[in-house]
């Protein structure tokens, strides 16, 4: 059965084959571009301070939940995120499946002040330096989206023209190929791909595989400060947090409800 991630697959793999574009202009346009803000150096400051780091995520809806919050205005929300503490934020910029854009990405960092993660389904080398020239400072790179060759080369490309690289994996097949490429920002989705269960028991088996140098990223199902607790004295050092955030009502006492969650795990 083809699961969500099949099916967004399929669609950005076809508007990559239609894309004419050429990439070696994109590649110097973005070289060119002043330096990226430090995602993961914002990251490890924050988490040595508040013992977990907070990327607060800009998210309209999703595939298994439909509209979490279709109005949102991602300037607001990332100026709530900003005020509540959070290091950086995760934006989705997929159109047809998640209800973002480019235009949320652009807002949401220039409110913010923040680094931000473009965050989609890269299939491309110029889906990398589009996440570069649209004002990304981190590009999502999914090992389950793509096979060996295409992970290293996308993963040189981002640190080339000055792009953070999360490199997202689900399982320990998933993690030794990630650690292929020598990623120093690695994020583990709790989600399963087919039932959408979260799995928070994933996370706390993926941390200690981790070598030393590597920032771990727990990703999807965190609900609240007992999650942080578990997820921070397992060895994570930031949380992505999305649909908690989006829906709370308050973001920014949301944002720092989680942080305080961590303080008290250090």
């Amino acid at each position: 059965m083809a699961t969500y991630l099949d099916r967004i697959l399929v669609a950005h793999r076809a508007r990559a084959a239609d894309d004419g574009r050429h990439l070696a202009p994109l590649v110097e346009a973005a070289r060119a571009l002043p330096p990226a803000r430090g995602f993961r150096d914002a990251l490890v400051e924050h988490a040595q301070r508040d013992g977990t780091a907070v990327i607060a995520e800009v998210k309209r809806r999703s595939p298994s939940k439909g509209a979490l919050a279709a109005d949102l205005d991602p300037q607001e929300l990332a100026r709530a995120y900003a005020t509540g503490g959070a290091a950086c934020l995760s934006v989705l910029t997929d159109v047809e499946f998640f209800g973002g854009s480019a235009a949320d990405l652009a807002a949401a960092r220039r409110a913010s002040g923040r680094p931000v993660l473009r965050k989609d389904f890269t299939v491309d080398a110029r889906d990398v330096c589009d996440a570069r020239l649209m004002g990304a400072d981190c590009v999502l790179l999914i090992a389950a989206a793509l096979d060996d060759a295409e992970l290293a080369d996308f993963h040189q490309l981002a640190r080339d023209i000055g792009l953070d690289v999360l490199v997202e994996i689900h399982d320990e097949a998933e993690l030794e190929r990630a650690l292929r490429v020598e990623p120093d920002l690695v994020g583990v989705n709790q989600r399963d791909l087919v039932t959408f269960e979260v799995d928070q028991a994933r996370a706390r088996r993926m941390a200690p595989l981790m070598p030393a140098g590597v920032v771990r990223v727990a990703e999807s199902g965190i609900r609240g400060g007992d999650d942080v607790a578990v997820l921070t004295a397992a060895g994570y050092h930031a949380l992505l947090v999305g649909e908690t955030l989006v829906k709370s009502g308050d973001p920014a006492t949301a944002v720092k409800t989680l942080r305080l969650a961590g303080q008290r795990e250090r």
